[in-house]
């Protein structure tokens, strides 16, 4: 995420809808400013919603307190451990709690945004753009969790969790 915040809005001068935050470099150490701006706008907001390491700014800020969230799997225990307010839950690709969403990782963040569009649109449209976007996963491996993947990877990536995102 580019640590980037508006200051041209003072907080109840907008309507949010959705603010969606995605992960990054800039999560690991969140800039004042964008922490300073989702805790004053991100009670308003009509959804939140996070994808891989995103969901540590939406904790950062207070906005996971009291819910379940997921994360990256190399960032669970972290998230666990810094937020004990957070009700951490590393297995889901995504957890929908309230008007909280979560995704674990990139391409999770694709069937958190298909399930957020047809509770937005309807489901035939979130159908409709799955099938406009060839969206029909077929991977080439079944190793895209801890419980799937080879245990040397996952034990090779979770002694250099920071591998990710540093």
């Amino acid at each position: 995420m580019t640590s980037r915040a508006s200051t041209s809005l003072a907080p109840g001068t907008c309507r949010i809808r959705t603010a969606s935050l995605d992960g990054g470099p800039g999560t690991r150490a969140p800039d004042p400013r964008v922490t300073d701006w989702l805790r004053a706008y991100g009670p308003r907001a009509g959804r939140l919603v996070s994808v891989c390491t995103g969901a540590i700014l939406l904790a950062e800020a207070g906005l996971l307190d009291g819910r379940r969230a997921t994360i990256h799997w190399a960032y669970s225990a972290e998230l666990a451990s810094d937020h004990p307010a957070v009700t951490v839950d590393p297995d889901p690709i995504y957890v929908c709690d309230g008007p909280v969403f979560t995704a674990a990782g990139v391409s999770s963040g694709i069937d958190m945004g298909l399930t957020l569009l047809g509770r937005i649109a309807g489901d035939e449209h979130a159908q409709a753009v799955q099938l406009l976007t060839e969206y029909d996963p077929q991977p080439p491996y079944d190793a895209g969790s801890p419980q799937k993947a080879p245990a040397h990877l996952v034990e090779r990536f979770r002694a250099s969790s920071r591998f990710i995102l540093t």
